[in-house]
């Protein structure tokens, strides 16, 4: 599969292949980034790939060429990043083959879900996803509060389908960092790979966020603010339990609230009835 981002960033993933793809004669197990004149073999077929027109207009379109982009647009967000549990220990106990389609089919699971519930996959760093949902200014409503949830438990789901597909030497798992803030957004990078993401504290706590989970021995960790608009749903019945960790890079100790993939299925048994009641899907 070809992915593209919105600046005209290719992606090549490879979803289970039986003989594998290949960018320049190494195998493909993760995401990568494609760049031009990039050497792509599949089965007997071997391609060039060449940088689309609208990449290239995009590019002409700074005149500096390698300077970096500025960010300019300030926005509220909730970032997501999902990461598999001991994948390092993993790739070390499965064959390359059966690796490459694990992998590849939980990436595509993970693209598929995510843009179902209003997303996209910003980021693919290794073994991890990274994925924004754009707020107004006014903040978080009810109704997309429930479907970011919805989306977490869709890809704990997905995961465990895995673990009964495939005969795996340990169960797959994955933990979650949620954190809601405002971000820049924007093209970054230099002015020939410019890269349209979002940076800043919002972006790295979630990041850090989900590392928590690990010490914390959970599934999931949201931010002081992401956990504020679930209080706008009615208090939790259980789970999701306040802590304190000390996250890497920060002086102070963090205040999260994790919880676990049953302590969501819960939650969102309980209060998204009460949301679609509030907020009627309209006919």
């Amino acid at each position: 599969m070809l992915q593209v981002t919105e600046t005209g960033e290719f992606y090549l993933i490879d979803l289970g292949s039986r003989n594998g793809s290949f960018i320049n004669g190494r195998r493909v197990s993760i995401p990568v980034t494609l760049r031009n004149a990039d050497r792509i073999t599949f089965g007997q077929t071997e391609l060039e790939f060449h940088t689309p027109s609208s990449r290239i207009a995009l590019d002409s379109s700074n005149p500096d060429g390698g300077d970096t982009s500025t960010l300019h647009v300030r926005r509220l967000m909730s970032v997501m990043v999902v990461d598999i549990r001991n994948f390092t220990v993993l790739t070390r106990q499965l064959d390359e083959n059966l690796l490459s389609t694990v992998i590849g089919t939980w990436f595509a699971d993970v693209g598929k879900i995510i843009r179902e519930h209003g997303s996209w996959v910003d980021k693919y760093i290794g073994d991890a996803v990274m994925a924004i949902w754009f707020h107004r200014h006014q903040g978080v409503s009810n109704e997309e509060v429930v479907h970011i949830l919805e989306a977490i438990s869709a890809l704990h789901r997905a995961t465990d389908k895995l673990n009964d597909r495939y005969d795996l030497p340990f169960p797959l798992r994955i933990g979650t960092g949620l954190n809601t803030g405002y971000a820049m957004v924007g093209n970054t990078g230099s002015g020939d790979r410019p890269d349209y993401t979002a940076i800043g504290d919002t972006v790295n706590a979630a990041f850090r966020l989900e590392s928590s989970t690990k010490q914390l021995g959970l599934d999931i960790s949201l931010g002081e603010s992401t956990y504020s608009y679930l209080l706008n749903l009615g208090k939790p019945q259980q789970g999701f339990e306040q802590h304190i960790v000390h996250l890497k890079g920060y002086e102070k100790p963090t205040i999260t609230y994790a919880g676990t993939y049953d302590d969501l299925d819960e939650f969102i048994k309980i209060y998204k009835p009460i949301v679609l009641d509030t907020y009627p899907t309209p006919e």
